[in-house]
């Protein structure tokens, strides 16, 4: 299997489809999941003709599950490694959920400055901050995400069966039908990685402040959201993070879950397309 090895030592998987001239596009992926996270994507992009590239955060997927380096700096710098060993350039870069948040990341401590990135898309994103705080009375109270914490640490396994079947793709709705095949592919993707690892990433994608990395972006941004998200609240994230973009979209979707991605490809990858291609 292909692999990158960053700077400390980490091997970073990575799957990389179509013609190496094409343009570039590249995948980051949610918590707790893997690069198969995109599959509806990565099919529909090369089918377009373009190069479609995804990774496996570390500790995540089939990446090495090593003890540390579970931050937002890690995660943008090994998509950093990525990108270098591959020479991608003029890449449109497009996170869901903790990806949303490592692209923004990535985007303004990396792609900006080494001048390698054209567009950003950011679906479902953590950013600006999940965490209520003085300054951030509209987030979610620390007690939530110290649930989702004992919730791993108590039965992982369980924890990753409950979140698929219930809020993640809004199967816990009235009249929603949940798709086995989608929650069989989440709980896979999940218990592949390491429980250090998603558990050090509940603090990453909680309390990691990213005001100043939306602001430091000056490229093309769409930031997608679906308005019934139950795990990424709207509210406190999309509308706030296109206020701090200085040339962000925003596009909202009525009734759409968190996992819009999977759930509603058809819908996603034509705006994703429209974007790209203007």
């Amino acid at each position: 299997m292909p692999y990158v090895t960053t700077k400390d030592g980490v091997n970073i998987f990575y799957m990389d489809w179509g013609p190496k001239g094409a343009q570039p596009i590249m995948f980051h992926h949610g918590w707790p999941l893997s690069s198969d996270e995109w599959d509806a994507q990565m099919l529909f992009f090369l089918s377009k003709g373009y190069r479609v590239i995804a990774h496996d955060r570390r500790g995540h997927g089939r990446s090495s599950q090593v003890s540390e380096g579970h931050d937002m700096d890690h995660y943008a710098a090994d998509a950093f490694a990525v990108v270098e060993a591959l020479h991608l350039k003029a890449v449109v870069h497009i996170g869901h959920s903790t990806g949303g948040g490592e692209v923004a990341r990535y985007v303004a401590k990396h792609g900006e400055p080494a001048g390698r990135v054209a567009k950003a898309v950011l679906v479902s994103a953590v950013p600006p901050l999940m965490l209520k705080t003085a300054a951030n009375p509209e987030g979610l109270p620390i007690e939530v995400f110290d649930g989702f914490r004992a919730a791993l640490a108590a039965n992982r396994s369980q924890f990753y069966r409950d979140v698929p079947v219930g809020p993640f793709y809004g199967f816990n709705r009235a009249g929603a039908t949940a798709q086995e095949g989608v929650v069989q592919n989440w709980w896979r993707q999940g218990m592949m990685g390491s429980a250090k690892a998603h558990y050090d990433g509940i603090k990453a994608f909680s309390e990691t402040d990213q005001t100043e990395d939306l602001k430091a972006i000056t490229i093309p941004a769409l930031v997608l959201h679906g308005e019934d998200d139950q795990i990424v609240p709207i509210a406190n994230s999309a509308p706030k993070s296109v206020k701090l973009l200085k040339n962000g979209t925003l596009k909202t979707y009525p009734n759409f879950s968190h996992g819009m991605l999977t759930v509603n490809a058809d819908v996603l990858n034509a705006d994703l397309l429209a974007f790209i291609e203007a």
